[in-house]
């Protein structure tokens, strides 16, 4: 999906003659800390909340503050992955979507953004998720799918990360079925490391453990 998909039609513009006041208010309303700026058809900046307080009267303009704009925009034509991406690297609530030659399209919302991704990605689709930790040399994206096809259930979603603190190969798998100690035991079988999982099995799990402490303490 591309930025110019995802643009929002509620958060306003703002114009270089608007007032600081009525910035913070737009900010205020939308809960948001960015706002692009435009000057004509063309992006100017973004202002953030923090700069804007710092200014002692509100009647200003805004482009009293246009020295501390910052100039972090996005393409229409661009990812939305790209976008989520420099959005967590500068901490932006906002984003200004522009064309080639700067002509302002629109602001993405750190909000929708996320919504968008949510949708794209699978997340709100019902079943039960299985992470692994393994080597990456030993990732294989078909083995796993056969594995899970093994027992009457298929990957509606998989993502891979390495933890930046550890070094581990982490992978995310996302299941169509919510009993999944079947599809667990499986890699454990076939002796994947599951460092986390969550389905209805869990909460039978849970139960387990709690009968088996409970037995342990009669024991006594």
């Amino acid at each position: 999906m591309l930025n110019r998909n995802i643009i929002s039609g509620t958060v306003p513009r703002l114009d270089m003659h608007d007032s600081i006041q009525r910035a913070l208010q737009y900010m205020a309303d939308f809960h948001i800390a960015h706002m692009p700026v435009v000057k004509g058809d063309k992006l100017a900046g973004t202002v953030s909340e923090e700069d804007l307080m710092d200014v002692n009267d509100e009647n200003s303009p805004v482009s009293r503050l246009q020295e501390s704009f910052s100039f972090v925009s996005v393409q229409g034509n661009l990812h939305i992955f790209e976008t989520l991406r420099i959005m967590v690297e500068k901490n932006l609530s906002t984003i200004a979507v522009t064309e080639a030659d700067g002509v302002f399209l629109g602001t993405i919302t750190g909000n929708d953004l996320l919504h968008q991704i949510a949708r794209y990605t699978g997340v709100g689709e019902k079943g039960g998720l299985i992470v692994l930790s393994m080597d990456r040399h030993d990732y294989s994206f078909s083995q796993l799918g056969r594995l899970v096809e093994t027992n009457d259930a298929f990957i509606t979603q998989l993502n891979t990360s390495t933890d930046s603190l550890t070094g581990e190969f982490l992978v995310l798998i996302k299941v169509n079925k919510f009993e999944i100690s079947d599809i667990v035991a499986t890699f454990q079988r076939f002796e994947y490391n599951v460092k986390y999982y969550c389905g209805d099995e869990l909460y039978v799990n849970e139960l387990k453990d709690n009968y088996d402490h409970l037995m342990n303490y009669l024991s006594l």
